[in-house]
């Protein structure tokens, strides 16, 4: 539906003339009873009002009637028949404009009303999961907050890519959420001061496979953000491994996650190290490019830092 709807908005103007030109030509070379098929004008006007809303279904209803009417003001001997006189005949569109107008206004009214709730259950949804990410990270000072940075850039570098809104919108709760398997690891390993054994590095990297467990739990709700928090430790140089069996295909969004988690993580202190400068950080990601992070959206992350940075 997201992208009959993104086709729908980007062609608007395009599909409102040829649908309009369509039926007026199957009117005017193809039928008697040219009145007949006047019903036709529902077709795009209530696919404007659903998918769009009450704005774009409104134009679209009285461009129709405006057609409509020039065209019977234009040829009306083509509309006369033996019992429809020229009075009837413009009683007959003015009814149908009327009625067109009315379902229109109503389709895209409903539509913009769903559309509100739509809007609200997501800004209540993301407000949980970002409580969620705080409570999490609440155990350990050094990493508060940082679920929700990682979510702020992944979102900035989507937006920067020109991803679809729905698909950024997945990203943020992928974001949000991509340390979640944590929460089944000790609580000493994480606020340890000193570098982690070989053990405790292995419970670590598991956190990703742990994370996706606990949230196919919740059905269909996450089912587009769990392929992203599973792989955003991945290397992006496995997408183009030589082995069939080691390569794997990433989404963009787990490789969007993975620069942003890398960068938060640099410049954030930890116990046992001082946290990089900006700048310092984006020249890491830089080295990793083409291996560890994908080359596009490590170029995005910087220009957007730098821009940041700038104007500070």
């Amino acid at each position: 539906m997201t992208a009959i709807k993104e086709f729908l908005l980007k062609y608007f103007e395009e599909l409102l003339v040829l649908s309009i030109i369509l039926a007026i030509a199957i009117i005017h070379y193809f039928l008697v009873q040219k009145l007949a098929l006047l019903n036709f004008y529902y077709i795009p006007v209530l696919l404007a009002g659903y998918y769009l809303g009450r704005k774009q279904a409104f134009i679209t209803a009285w461009t129709s009637v405006g057609a409509v009417c020039y065209f019977v003001v234009l040829y009306p001997e083509n509309f006369l028949t033996e019992t429809n006189t020229l009075s009837m005949i413009f009683w007959n569109v003015a009814t149908w404009g009327l009625f067109l107008i009315t379902a229109s206004y109503v389709v895209g009214l409903l539509y913009e009303e769903k559309q509100k709730k739509i809007d609200e259950l997501k800004k209540a949804y993301m407000g949980i999961l970002e409580i969620l990410s705080k409570y999490l990270e609440s155990t350990d000072s050094y990493t508060q907050g940082h679920s929700v940075r990682v979510a702020e850039n992944a979102m900035r570098i989507a937006e920067f890519m020109k991803l679809p809104l729905e698909e950024r919108e997945t990203i943020k709760a992928a974001a949000l959420l991509h340390d979640i398997g944590k929460i089944d690891v000790s609580i000493d390993v994480l606020r340890k001061t000193a570098s982690l054994s070989s053990d405790e590095k292995s419970v670590m990297e598991l956190h990703p496979e742990k994370g996706t467990a606990i949230l196919r739990q919740t059905g269909l709700v996450l089912k587009d953000a769990v392929p992203m928090i599973l792989a955003h430790h991945d290397y992006y140089a496995l997408m183009n491994d030589e082995d069939p069996e080691k390569r794997k295909k990433i989404p963009l969004g787990a490789r969007i996650i993975s620069a942003a988690d890398a960068y938060d993580a640099m410049i954030t202190d930890r116990p046992y190290r001082a946290g990089m400068t900006p700048w310092n950080a984006l020249k890491e990601l830089e080295k990793g490019a083409g291996m560890q992070f994908d080359p596009e959206v490590v170029k995005a992350l910087k220009e957007i830092k730098s821009r940041e940075l700038r104007h500070e």
